[in-house]
Order: C-alpha cells, then sequence, then structure tokens
C-alpha cells in the first residue's frame, strides 16, 4: 500500500503517470508497505497466463528474492525510476523516504533493487549511471544500505500512517534495531540470485 498522500499525476509523454506527493512526507518516513491485497505470481504461473497478462506482468511487477513476481494492486505499481531515488526498499517488505519529499514531487524507486529481468536505458538525469541492470544490487547494496540507516532512526520519531500495515512483530525489530538491540538487515536481502541463470539459457 502506497503512502495515502500520494495521488496518480500525468509526469511526461516519455514517462507517462507517477506517484506525486500531495503532502510535506519527511525522510524516515515509510512510503509504501507490502500488504494482504498485492498479489504474487511464481514464474510458473506467469508463464500459464494469456499474452494479455503476461504484458500486465512485465509492465507493472518487481521480483522480490525468491523470483516471484509482485504486483501492487494501487498506485504503488506507478512509482517511477530515478538513478537518485528518494524512496528505497528494506529488507523487511516496506519502503522509506531516505530524504524529505516536497508537495509536488516524485516518489521514487532505484529499479536496480527490483530484480527486473533485463538492462534498460533510463531517462538520463545527469548520473553516472545510464543503465540500470538485474546485478546493481549486488553492486551497489552498501550505498542504499547506508542511505537508509542515515533515516531509519526517524521512523518511530514520525507520523506513521501506514503503520496499521505492518504487524506488531515487524514494528518491535524496527524499534529493536533503533535501539541497537537487532542489526539493520541489508538491503541486500532482497536479491534474486537465479536472474542471470534463467536469461543465459
Amino acid at each position: 500500500m502506497i503512502h495515502p498522500d500520494t495521488e496518480l499525476r500525468f509526469i511526461s509523454n516519455e514517462i507517462g503517470y507517477g506517484v506525486v506527493a500531495t503532502k510535506f512526507i519527511p525522510a524516515g518516513t515509510i512510503t509504501w508497505v507490502l500488504d494482504e491485497l498485492d498479489r504474487e505470481f511464481t514464474p510458473l504461473e506467469l508463464q500459464r497466463m494469456a499474452p494479455i497478462y503476461q504484458n500486465i506482468l512485465d509492465t507493472y511487477t518487481f521480483r522480490n528474492n525468491k523470483g516471484n513476481y509482485i504486483l501492487c494492486w494501487d498506485n504503488g505499481r506507478y512509482v517511477n525510476h530515478s538513478f537518485n531515488s528518494n524512496c528505497l526498499t528494506t529488507a523487511y517488505d516496506f519502503e522509506i523516504a531516505i530524504r524529505d519529499i516536497q508537495p509536488g514531487e516524485q516518489l521514487t524507486d532505484d529499479y536496480g533493487y527490483l530484480n527486473i529481468p533485463m538492462p534498460f536505458r533510463a531517462a538520463d538525469e545527469g548520473t553516472r549511471r545510464k543503465v540500470v541492470y538485474p546485478d546493481d544490487l549486488l553492486k551497489y547494496y552498501k550505498v542504499w544500505d547506508n542511505k537508509i540507516k542515515k533515516v531509519f532512526g526517524n521512523i518511530t520519531q514520525l507520523q506513521q500512517p501506514l503503520r496499521s500495515i505492518l504487524d506488531e512483530g515487524l514494528w518491535g525489530r524496527i524499534e529493536d534495531i533503533i535501539g541497537g538491540k537487532e542489526e539493520l538487515e541489508s538491503i541486500l536481502a532482497n536479491f534474486y540470485n537465479g536472474n542471470h541463470m534463467e536469461h543465459s539459457k
């Protein structure tokens, strides 16, 4: 489920639609949580579907560390890529804002951690990276971990509209991590290792 202070807006002909903040979202806010309405499909289920459904899943899903396809039921599926994204996923099935997001600003993810099956050239943002690769998570996880660590402590200090979707056990773990009782798990936990094998066949 995407943060409630967002809406779908047309961004440009090149990009299409995106998810835009309608209110200020401070760094450390949980911006998306995997919820009970999100659907998970195995590669076998995908293969057995008619092409019309396969195309939808190719466009709107990301892959988890089991290699299954996750389809967000709400506007979460329209969050666009940025090499300098303002949101990052965690090892805990939720994403957080890694810097303040202003009203009217797009919420963005780096597709480099979404286990994409094939490389793609993204819109040029003036960054050194121009292409998103299936194994970007292996290359950049330390950079992303550090960005998450910087704001993770804010989670319990802020209003979290999506708090009710997190189970109490996970909220307890978040408190333990912030309190130093548990180590923050690396974003690398999301990496799906089968990408290369599938595409080298």
